[in-house]
């Protein structure tokens, strides 16, 4: 109950009052992915993500997420500044403020979470987002698109979020 009430609390205090919906790919200027780094093409769909957006001319930024503990012999294979850890994450689930601000720092008119997981952490840097279009892969009220993309991975489901944003005119 204690952790709801600062959940909602942060919630009030930093979602994003820009208003939402879909928006055709032709005007994006910048967009924000994230993927989950235990997905194991999270690296190809790291690829796929930079070469599509390349190709349109959008600027696009990759956030990580890596929530699980890294052993002692383990290193983090992503940039340290775009990595949301689970150290990162405080005890009722929002992100640091130092992640969060600079999520919010980056004015993106497209944010995509690839992230199939239900954690709060994403619910929270999606509703900070001030992106005018936002993307998801957990049904939540937050996306203007969700996909259900069941068993695929996270490279396929890019490509499928794809089909569809090319689809919007």
């Amino acid at each position: 109950m204690l952790k709801q009430l600062f959940r909602n609390f942060a919630l009030k205090k930093n979602a994003s009052a820009v208003p939402t919906g879909f928006i055709p790919v032709s005007a994006v200027k910048t967009a924000v992915v994230f993927i989950d780094v235990e997905d194991p093409t999270f690296d190809v769909c790291k690829q796929d993500i930079l070469s599509y957006f390349r190709s349109r001319g959008v600027k696009a930024e990759i956030f990580f997420l890596e929530l699980s503990k890294l052993g002692s012999g383990e290193r983090l294979i992503t940039s340290i500044t775009n990595t949301i850890l689970k150290k990162d994450i405080l005890w009722y689930g929002c992100p640091s403020q130092e992640k969060t601000n600079l999520l919010k720092s980056c004015e993106h008119e497209l944010f995509i979470s690839l992230v199939r997981k239900d954690v709060f952490a994403m619910h929270y840097l999606a509703r900070c987002s001030g992106a005018k279009f936002k993307v998801g892969l957990v049904d939540d009220s937050v996306y203007d698109l969700v996909l259900d993309s069941g068993a695929m991975s996270e490279a396929d489901s890019f490509r499928e979020i794809v089909r569809y944003l090319e689809k919007i005119v």
